[in-house]
């Protein structure tokens, strides 16, 4: 049985969030979450709400194991960027891009 959580829109770079999505990445669910909590950057506090969400899911489905569920899928896609300008010397502007992501996590049940 497969549960999934979505979160998208999230004003993180995707680059910054497939590092920690990494780390969890094939853990079970608790593992995951203790990994995601002790984590110091950023994306890893969105991420175990994710998670967390997806397990929340799970429960809420029926008779699932809650130790046998393992992270199977994490996905961080690209979201819409935000492009703004900054002025810069004599006369230019830089272009600033505010990258945004969308995560996608499936737990699955293994023994």
């Amino acid at each position: 049985m497969v549960s999934k959580a979505i979160a998208r829109y999230i004003r993180i770079a995707p680059r910054k969030l497939r590092v920690v999505g990494n780390l969890v990445r094939g853990k079970k669910v608790q593992e995951a979450l203790d990994i995601l909590k002790f984590t110091p950057r950023a994306g890893a506090k969105v991420l175990y709400k994710v998670v967390s969400s997806a397990l929340a899911n799970a429960t809420n489905k029926g008779n699932v194991d809650v130790d046998t569920l393992v992270v199977d899928r994490l996905l961080v896609d690209e979201g819409p960027v935000l492009k703004r300008y900054l002025p810069r010397a004599m006369g230019r502007a830089t272009r600033i891009r505010k990258k945004s992501s969308h995560i996608v996590v499936e737990l699955e049940q293994r023994s």
